[in-house]
């Protein structure tokens, strides 16, 4: 980052001048867009966002270093400008703008909105001339400029008052420019920068330079005569091949001149004395960033710091002005009057475990009621009674209590051999009803947004305390936790009657949160040394697939290595070229696939083999690493990842087990029944994601298809190819398998042709044929986006919202994405409630036939339980029953169960 400058003074009042800082909106953001790579900053609806972290970063940077007192950002309108019509060839070489940048500016622009920063953009101007305007107002006003840009003709601009700092690494790094650094560099004056420009010409604007004059000659030329004016009367005066080529181009010459020349005169609708930086929107601000999905704690963090009005924050308490809060640190003996006085409230309730850290143990809780009456203590310092009496409290349905992640705190609470019942609101969970798009349920960004308050300063990014200060300052800060909660809790009561999602909540998300604790608790039984075999024989495989690399080109490089396999593709072996990205020609997965089917050669294949083998190795390494001192995996269950209602796991992430692979079914050997049970079993819905689809459309095809007992993809092949059953053959099949459940996640024209290694023109002459054998599937699927993109969101046979504002933008990249998600929101949707309703089911059913047999794990819709000895055939009664009434459906559920004493061999 640049080096800080202090502030300079008026060298004749000795007072400090203000100082304004104007950035190049345009020119930085699209340094920016290059910087970051956009596939590791994509919102889940599609939208790049590299360019605003990119620039956002830099923004948090410049504004901590510089300490401006007056601030403003200026941006291009278009490329149609005053220069572009005096020079119709201005700019016009350089490329279309790339679809991912687009956009971004505008969303830029939205967050400088919430900081209250000034920015500008005036017709037939560029943002230079905007700058250049503000800056020469400023300095005779009195103010020290900084111009932050990526454009070498603010040069011209920089005097003892103004610095130009120009990016020269990416947005990372500046070099601050001052008339030293200008005349160092080039060997001018800052005023003389314009006149050297238009000798040398801009490649980069399309500015003719002359042949045979590079910038050596130019400044050359410039100090000789002394500016451009005067050389332009003595250019008789120049000698040799370069004097005559600037004469045969002196008019493009002057012509440049001009053009290089920045406005200073842009009439502007605010003055500098208007740019003095506000105190920013800190909600707005927080709303952008968690809209956009930056989840970086430290941008965050950085952002808010440079706030003018953070001291001011700073200074304030966390809890709102207007809430009360009477905390009381606890000693033994107090909790029990304590409760006996507030238990039947509803009372929010915040913890702070050692989960994370292995230990299991519950170290801090507070608790608080909406009067304001809110307590702090530690669990292992509770004297019998205060334990007695937080047991019963904690355990009682009749006493409400509102947390956030209830589901961590049961797990550990568990380790206590405490239960919680009656939580009436998981304000973690509500916020995924209300807005499942989010990738943040962080309890402070929640607090800001909902409630308008900022935790304190001992509380982190994730809501979690950070350790190490003051202990009165650490107990104060659960206690604001423990009163956010509830506050949280009271605003989204109606958040999520507004949006029809009390009921989920209620009656499915906290008892399936519930399950999922006691679920993660029981873990899974692991056979170490099978996986260790494993994980040996991939390494084994990993580096057979190097040795055949490196044979099929007769030397050895780097398999991980981009930029080695680019050379070798393309290079050495001239491969055909495959999509030309930022770095060169691609190489991923997809690109080798292609290559394997348009080449003989062996080693897109080798490469395919050995990323598919490594990956393997990854993560059977992954699950090595997650047995625990019980010799089992817990692995931990995320209700607000998916924005579909889809659980997934992390830790390990069980759904990265292929399914239907040899090795994957390997893998799953080494889950195994634990000590003390018989079997496991494996119980899953055939083919729900078409049954739900079937029901929602009502396609009486399709239906009949369910229902006539034959196998539901050849009876829809025979009448989609219009053959008898008997003559459907496995080409078709496979087309109308892959189609029937490309439809299910949208998948459109083009997806499906990549699917099946065909032309995009079949794949859609198939989806026409389709749909009129299935008309009903077709106008479902039409209905159900033009209802979401009328109402804003789509929704599942239980109510569940998808909202999809990008169903009316107007990239086109944006809209179709968030197409193919009402598509297939409430399909999948659907299929997650009847899926969370079936979990439940079969637990109450299994605790009310008191059952020991148990739910362990449920992966890619399918659940996986653990059987006591003597109970499979009760169990798998009961798990039929169940699971087949979960719901009432056009197209029948159908489950399929199986056992045995490993997750591959119950499988069915």
């Amino acid at each position: 980052m640049a080096e800080t400058a202090s502030k300079k003074s008026d060298k004749t009042s000795g007072e400090t001048r203000p100082r304004l800082m104007l950035m190049d909106g345009h020119s930085l953001a699209y340094r920016a867009f290059f910087a970051l790579p956009a596939e590791n900053f994509t919102t889940a609806t599609g939208q790049p966002t590299n360019a605003i972290y990119g620039f956002a970063s830099m923004l948090a940077n410049t504004l901590r270093d510089e300490a401006p007192t007056h601030f403003a950002v200026a941006f291009d309108v278009s490329r149609k400008t005053w220069r572009s019509e005096e020079f119709t060839e201005y700019k016009a070489n350089r490329s279309k703008t790339p679809d991912e940048f687009k956009g971004q500016v505008e969303l830029i622009g939205e967050l400088l909105d919430a900081m209250h920063a000034e920015r500008f953009a005036v017709d037939g101007f560029e943002a230079d001339d905007i700058i250049a305007t503000l800056a020469t107002q400023a300095e005779a006003a009195g103010f020290d400029v900084l111009i932050v840009t990526g454009d070498r003709d603010s040069f011209q601009l920089v005097s003892e008052h103004t610095t130009v700092l120009y990016p020269t690494k990416g947005v990372s790094e500046l070099t601050r420019f001052t008339p030293e650094k200008v005349f160092e560099k080039y060997g001018l004056t800052p005023a003389q920068y314009p006149d050297f420009a238009a000798l040398r010409g801009d490649p980069s604007d399309n500015l003719p330079g002359i042949p045979g004059v590079g910038e050596k000659t130019a400044a050359k030329w410039i100090n000789q005569f002394g500016s451009f004016a005067e050389l332009v009367e003595r250019v008789d005066e120049v000698k040799g091949k370069a004097g005559q080529n600037l004469r045969d181009h002196l008019e493009a010459v002057k012509l440049n001149r001009r053009l290089t020349e920045m406005v200073k005169d842009v009439e502007l609708p605010r003055t500098v004395t208007d740019l003095e930086r506000a105190a920013y929107d800190r909600k707005a601000v927080a709303m952008v960033l968690d809209t956009l999905e930056i989840r970086n704690p430290s941008l965050r963090e950085r952002l808010l710091a440079v706030d003018p009005g953070a001291e001011e924050s700073e200074e304030t308490q966390p809890v709102a002005e207007g809430v009360e809060l009477d905390g009381t640190v606890l000693g033994a003996g107090e909790l029990k009057p304590w409760l006996a006085e507030h238990g039947t409230e509803v009372l929010g309730l915040a913890t702070v475990d050692t989960w994370a850290l292995g230990a299991g143990s519950v170290t801090e809780v507070a608790l608080a009621a909406a009067d304001g009456a809110a307590v702090w203590f530690d669990p292992t310092q509770l004297d019998e009674a205060d334990d007695t009496s937080f047991e019963k409290w904690l355990a009682d349905p009749a006493r409400p209590k509102v947390m956030h992640n209830a589901k961590g705190a049961m797990r550990v609470f568990a380790e206590h051999g405490w239960t919680i019942e009656g939580v009436s609101m998981d304000t973690a969970l509500a916020a995924y009803l209300v807005k499942p798009g989010r990738r943040s349920f962080a309890l402070d960004a929640l607090s800001l947004e909902y409630l308008g308050r900022e935790l304190g300063p001992t509380a982190a990014a994730d809501g979690q305390l950070a350790f190490g200060t003051d202990d009165q300052a650490e107990a104060d800060a659960l206690m604001v936790q423990a009163r956010t909660i509830l506050d949280l809790g009271e605003a989204f009561g109606e958040k999520l009657e507004e949006v029809g999602a009390a009921d989920l909540l209620r009656d499915m998300e906290l008892p399936t949160s519930a399950l999922l604790a006691r679920m993660e608790r029981h873990g899974i039984a692991a056979d170490r040394t099978h996986l260790e075999a494993m994980e040996q024989m991939f390494a084994a495989a990993v580096q057979q697939a190097v040795k055949e690399a490196h044979a099929s080109v007769g030397h050895e490089f780097n398999l991980g290595s981009p930029k080695q396999l680019q050379e070798v593709f393309f290079g050495e072996l001239d491969l055909p070229k495959t999509k030309k990205t930022k770095t060169g020609f691609t190489t991923d997965a997809d690109a080798l696939a292609w290559l394997a089917g348009q080449t003989d050669h062996e080693l897109p294949v080798i490469m395919l083999r050995h990323r598919e083998q490594a990956r393997l190795r990854s993560t059977v390494e992954g699950l090595i690493k997650t047995i625990a001192v019980d010799g089992r995996i817990h692995t931990t269950f995320n209700q607000t990842v998916a924005a579909t209602g889809r659980l997934s796991s992390t830790d390990p992430n069980l759904q990265n087990i292929p399914v239907r692979t040899d090795e994957g079914r390997a893998i799953r050997r080494g889950f195994v029944v634990g000590a003390g049970f018989e079997s496991l079993m494996t119980a899953d819905y055939s083919q729900i994601e078409l049954r739900v689809m079937a029901h929602l459309s009502e396609d009486e095809g399709l239906l009949e298809a369910f229902t006539s007992g034959e196998d539901l993809h050849t009876t829809v092949a025979s009448q989609v190819f219009s053959v008898e059953r008997t003559a459907v053959d496995a080409e078709m099949r496979r087309k109308i398998k892959a189609m029937s459940y490309g439809l299910a996640y949208g998948l459109s024209a083009f997806g499906l042709s990549q699917q099946l290694n065909i032309d995009a023109g079949e794949a859609r002459g198939l989806m026409d044929t389709y749909f009129e054998r299935f008309g009903g599937v077709r106008d479902y699927l039409r209905r159900v986006v033009d209802e979401a993109r009328a109402t804003g969101y789509t929704e599942t046979l239980f109510g569940r919202r998808r909202h999809l504002p990008d169903l009316n933008s107007d990239n086109r990249q944006r809209r179709e994405t968030a197409e193919r998600m009402a598509l297939n929101a409430p399909i999948q949707g659907t299929a997650a409630d009847i899926v969370k309703i079936a979990m439940l089911k079969v637990d109450s059913a299994l605790r009310d036939a008191d059952l020991k047999s148990r739910m362990l794990l449920q992966v890619h819709d399918e659940i996986v339980l653990e059987i006591a000895p003597g109970e499979r055939a009760r169990t798998e009664e009961l798990v039929r029953r169940e699971m087949a009434s979960a719901v009432q459906l056009r197209a029948p559920l159908d489950v399929s169960v199986g056992s045995g004493g490993d997750w591959e061999s119950a499988a069915h």
